[in-house]
């Protein structure tokens, strides 16, 4: 094995956010069949969010922060192996089933996904330091309303979109704040979408698949 294979199968930065952040909710959609291709996703072995240290760190002080506010954090998807990425691009270019597209993608066609930037052809996520997430409402323990869906491709989801209400704008900006104030970047299109600026490993793309057994713990 070549030294760029070892890089893009080695985990020993990568943690189990669960491990940093014990009030974390998750909710890994690429492990189950309720995502935008609509069936499990390659790479994904368990539904468990995992991330390298140094954003696990950051994401830590968001909790300990939104916890105050009374708030939990409530992950869709952290690490993406980079055959997870393949996988969404062989799907984006061969695949005609296009069975979740009234709850996805309702006004666009697959290429325009790509095109319009909802999914990569190489992802941040690979890299380990992205996250995909919104906020639990602790006094009903149910997701706060953004205004559209996790994953939902569409102009309202862009997170200045000002089509919505001033509580879902204000929810937005409020999961923008903190997480901004923790080193992490937004994204234009995607309100949950966040990636540690001083990530560790930003210009390498990992394959191992999402499984806590190969984490050194």
């Amino acid at each position: 094995m070549d030294f760029e294979k070892r890089a893009i199968n080695d985990t020993s930065d990568f943690v189990l956010l669960s491990d940093y952040v014990e009030s974390v909710v998750q909710e890994i959609r690429y492990f189950s069949t309720y995502n935008f291709i609509g069936d499990r996703i390659d790479g994904y072995e368990q539904p468990v969010a995992i991330i390298t240290k140094e954003a696990a760190r950051a994401l830590k002080a968001v909790s300990k922060e939104m916890n105050v506010k009374g708030y939990r954090l409530k992950i869709f998807d952290a690490y993406r192996p980079a055959t997870a990425v393949k996988h969404f691009v062989l799907w984006g270019i061969e695949d005609l089933d296009q069975r979740m597209k009234p709850f996805f993608y309702p006004d666009l066609e697959k290429q325009e996904l790509f095109n319009l930037g909802y999914i990569a052809s190489k992802s941040s996520h690979s890299r380990g330091s992205t996250v995909d997430l919104t906020l639990l409402d602790m006094a009903t323990g149910k997701e706060i309303d953004m205004g559209s869906p996790f994953d939902y491709f569409n102009e309202v989801s862009h997170p200045d979109y000002s089509g919505i209400t001033e509580s879902q704008f204000e929810n937005r900006m409020l999961l923008q704040s903190v997480m901004k104030k923790y080193g992490f970047a937004p994204i234009d299109c995607e309100w949950w979408h966040f990636t540690l600026e001083d990530e560790p490993y930003p210009d390498t793309y990992f394959e191992f698949p999402n499984n806590s057994e190969l984490l050194k713990r």
